[in-house]
């Protein structure tokens, strides 16, 4: 959708949503929690400094939408203040890919004085395993404040038909609670931006087919989002009670991804059959994501090929582009007991998908092994053997 089509739709959908809002009680403000948040960044408005903004999350914030709305609600507002925007949003990708790529496609921009963080959709569609997601999103906060202790950090968590179920079932969705609870813990602010949609839907503003639409959301709907964070930016800016940074509380999960950080595919060794494939692009006529196109991937099509990484940290995993040709791997960590993963997703009949497997964590300090070998059967959904690696994940010492 051009930029000019969807303001056309946001402004429809604004005056839609505002007439809705104003017949009804609930109010954005009982959808965002605090927790004791120092903003810095608040303060940098006020003196006038220039701020930099990243967004990490996937494709509902890499989209056009609440992203845009935001930068255009903070350009407008504070003309005085030089903002810059970073779009960390990749389709597909929750908190464990966040956790790897947050220092490239984050810190390495330089210091960060606002970071919006969001995988709760992606980490339900993926099947994250609860205590990835904690020690992705923990990792991610720690890591963050490592690098700069005045950066904000605000978590949120997006709307999903299955969460609006859990809520009306009297239950708080797997991927919303990790949120809160680490943004209690870690005294973040949290919108929680899922709850809200629910609660809206059963107070009959508007219905999700008719109005929201989609896990993606419509304009009307990102007209909800963005109504929120600007309630938040708002409400933030106006508190003049702010509290100085504090050091980190004790760390929860001592195996959280703290240094998650992308290793590159050159890094492996004793290749057999393996070889790097320097500008890689799908031949097959299947899409791939941005960003993960035209790069060089380690990969092999062969039964049996094999290779070596020697890394240093406490996990590892691969980032793999998981198309209709996607195979099986062995592995093996120290010579330890040999495990099996598909590298064939639910999508990959239909794309080259950026897929990120953690194959090994909880690990000793210090230097490690890792043994792949391609299997010889695949997925009875594949139609080959292929195995395609971007980066290698390590969480390092």
């Amino acid at each position: 959708m051009k930029l000019t089509s969807f303001l056309c739709l946001t402004l429809l959908a604004t005056a839609l949503i505002s007439k809705s809002f104003a017949q009804n009680k609930l109010q954005s403000a009982s959808f965002i929690t605090f927790n004791g948040y120092s903003s810095t960044f608040a303060e940098k408005i006020d003196k006038k400094e220039p701020v930099t903004i990243a967004f990490l999350g996937g494709s509902i914030t890499n989209m056009e939408g609440w992203r845009g709305l935001v930068c255009n609600y903070l350009t407008k507002t504070y003309p005085q203040n030089q903002f810059k925007f970073i779009n960390a949003g990749i389709p597909s990708l929750g908190s464990l890919p966040h956790a790897f790529r947050l220092q490239r496609d984050v810190l390495d921009s330089g210091k960060i004085d606002l970071l919006f963080l969001e995988s709760a959709v992606n980490d339900h569609v993926n099947k994250t395993a609860e205590q990835t997601q904690r020690r992705a999103l923990e990792g991610i906060i720690r890591y963050t404040l490592s690098k700069n202790s005045k950066t904000n950090i605000v978590l949120m968590a997006f709307a999903e038909e299955d969460k609006n179920k859990d809520f009306d079932n009297g239950k708080i969705p797997t991927e919303v609670k990790v949120h809160s609870d680490l943004a209690e813990y870690y005294h973040l602010p949290f919108i929680n931006l899922a709850l809200e949609v629910d609660k809206r839907i059963a107070n009959k503003e508007f219905t999700w087919a008719g109005d929201f639409k989609d896990v993606h959301p419509s304009p009307f709907g990102q007209q909800v989002y963005f109504n929120t964070i600007k309630t938040f930016l708002e409400e933030n800016q106006k508190n003049t009670e702010r509290k100085a940074n504090t050091s980190l509380p004790k760390i929860i999960d001592k195996f959280a991804y703290t240094k998650g950080q992308y290793v590159n595919i050159t890094a492996a060794e004793n290749l057999n059959t393996f070889s790097i494939n320097k500008n890689w692009k799908p031949t097959d006529g299947l899409e791939a994501r941005p960003g993960f196109v035209n790069i060089p991937v380690l990969e092999s099509s062969t039964r049996n090929s094999t290779f070596d990484l020697v890394f240093k940290g406490n996990a590892v995993g691969i980032a793999v582009l998981s198309g209709s040709d996607s195979g099986i791997l062995h592995y093996r960590i120290d010579g330890g007991e040999e495990k099996t993963i598909d590298l064939y997703t639910p999508w990959s009949a239909s794309l080259h998908l950026p897929w990120y497997l953690l194959l090994g964590d909880q690990l000793s300090g210090g230097e490690h092994k890792l043994s792949v070998r391609v299997s010889d059967y695949h997925n009875p959904k594949s139609t080959g053997y292929t195995c395609r690696i971007a980066h290698f994940l390590v969480n390092a010492n």
